[in-house]
């Protein structure tokens, strides 16, 4: 009897939603509006309506409909959020626009297979809440950050990343930001459905915040602050990598340096030196020389090849790489994530038509992976934790090199993207890094955004995008550690597992015979 009425009640439900098609349009819409709430747009509410449409359009629906809501979302999310890929593939890699835009959206159907599985996940094993559908969210999050080497973009805690809810970065990361942003879009839903007790879990997520806000993890050292010059050469990548213009690359940044010799540090941003440290050895005598003399340290991007670790693999062994050297500065970190499409083609002779252009880039020849346990870069009594590029879009990479650091710095080419969103999304996740944990970032780029971020994750100063520059700054070193940096992903992760397991030993039976019902 029990088991009938069941069915009569998920029939009668089923009789008063609006037809598939309708969900599917708001789902494909509310992904696509997602990345507004981003850099350099801010609309940060839009992170809280986005997922509130994708949270409403699910309800009373089956397993099967909610994986085709969810796929719509999630490609509806990635074409949009993700098309500053269109002037990498396109201007850079060669490749005409119809394939440009095809491989977009291919992209767009793939990645768009997190969010289908996630909400099939959601409307087949657990009830529909937002303790089971925010948990969810989170961990679909994480596991962008190395399902297939990982895509970590597009993280909902990005848009607070200067607004109220940072104050959970600290405690628990990025991901900790997303919970209670998915929390409030979900109890902001059920609240406007008559289920005003949710008022009361949306109220302790925002004291939460500002009380987690209140909190202070790190503080200077008692040491002199540093001096550093960031040098934006601002190279077009169509001409960084030709060999009639390796020439010109050195001497602009040189010249742009020539008058910030007698600071505590100078950084160029990644390959900078756009030759191997073997095919330039005088001009880096020359340069770590000048270092010396004028008491200052030097820090570059260079592509690094091995000879060493070359000889014993047998092959050559190249890495994208920070290099430091000059007055008490050494050290070489070399890059751990790479990017596909970016920095190596996978399965290169197979897919040389799909990027023509870039088959003859000396930065596409196959970079090998740095170790995951180098060392921090010695920088005047100082360790430096280092990331490039893509890096800092991994969270727990950057927490592992950021740990026993006084300062984090990343070097970056964002030039691929210019004129796009990408750049200033990319300057975003390094300020929620510094966030994370509680150490001032040092950002050159080639063509922007090069920057210094403090150790609460606010821009202090920038240069100007796409034009020749130099930028300095005194940056004191931070001392103590931050929640995150000690515990990593592991109590936000933990703590949505818990959720999913008590939601789902809890669930109602109508979500087993709803499933069986309707497959």
């Amino acid at each position: 009897m029990r088991t009938y009425f069941d069915k009569l009640l998920n029939s009668a439900e089923q009789q008063k939603q609006l037809p598939l098609i309708f969900p599917l349009l708001i789902a494909l819409f509310s992904g696509a509006i997602f990345s507004f709430a981003l850099a350099p747009y801010h609309y940060w509410w839009l992170a809280i309506l986005s997922p509130a449409l994708l949270y409403a359009c699910l309800r009373k629906r089956s397993a099967k409909q909610a994986f085709g809501i969810g796929w719509a979302y999630g490609i509806g999310l990635w074409f949009v959020g993700a098309f500053w890929l269109y002037t990498s593939i396109h201007v850079y890699g060669d490749t005409n626009s119809f394939l440009s835009v095809l491989m977009i959206a291919i992209m767009a159907l793939v990645m768009g297979l997190f969010t289908a599985v996630q909400t099939w996940l959601y409307r087949r094993f657990f009830p529909e809440t937002p303790l089971t559908f925010a948990p969810l969210w989170v961990l679909f999050e994480w596991s962008k950050t190395w399902v297939f080497t990982g895509f970590p973009w597009l993280f909902a805690g990005y848009a607070f990343t200067e607004r109220f809810l940072d104050g959970y970065a600290p405690l628990f990361g990025v991901f900790g930001v997303s919970f209670a942003v998915i929390l409030l879009a979900c109890a902001l839903v059920e609240i406007l459905n008559k289920k005003v007790f949710w008022i009361v879990p949306a109220a302790v997520m925002l004291l939460g915040a500002w009380g987690a806000a209140q909190l202070d993890f790190v503080e200077p050292k008692a040491t002199k602050p540093l001096s550093v010059s960031l040098i934006q050469g601002n190279i077009p990548q169509d001409l960084k990598w030709l060999t009639e213009y390796q020439t010109k690359t050195l001497m602009i940044y040189a010249q742009l340096s020539r008058t910030e010799w007698g600071r505590d540090l100078i950084v160029w941003p990644e390959s900078s030196i756009p030759l191997f440290q073997t095919d330039i050895e005088p001009f880096l005598d020359a340069m770590n020389a000048q270092a010396e003399k004028t008491g200052t340290a030097w820090v570059t991007g260079i592509p690094y090849w091995d000879l060493a670790e070359s000889s014993r693999a047998g092959y050559p062994m190249y890495y994208n790489s920070i290099m430091a050297s000059g007055d008490e500065s050494e050290g070489l970190y070399k890059k751990q994530r790479l990017v596909p499409f970016g920095e190596y083609i996978p399965l290169s002779g197979l897919l040389s038509w799909v990027l023509p252009a870039l088959q003859n880039d000396p930065s596409m020849s196959g970079f090998s992976r740095g170790a995951s346990d180098q060392k921090p870069l010695s920088i005047k009594n100082h360790d430096l934790g280092a990331a490039i590029c893509y890096e800092v879009a991994y969270p727990n990479l950057t927490r592992r090199n950021a740990q026993q650091s006084d300062f984090l710095v990343t070097v970056s080419n964002d030039a691929w993207f210019t004129g796009t969103a990408g750049p200033l999304q990319h300057l975003q996740m390094v300020q929620m890094r510094a966030k994370e944990n509680g150490r001032w970032f040092i950002r050159a780029t080639n063509t922007g955004v090069t920057a210094f971020i403090d150790h609460n994750g606010h821009i202090v100063k920038q240069a100007p995008m796409d034009k020749e520059a130099v930028l300095r700054g005194n940056l004191p070193a931070m001392q103590g550690e931050t929640l995150y940096t000690r515990l990593s992903d592991w109590p936000v992760l933990g703590f949505s597992v818990l959720l999913l397991i008590l939601g789902w030993v809890y669930r109602p039976r109508k979500v087993d015979i709803s499933f069986k019902s309707r497959r």
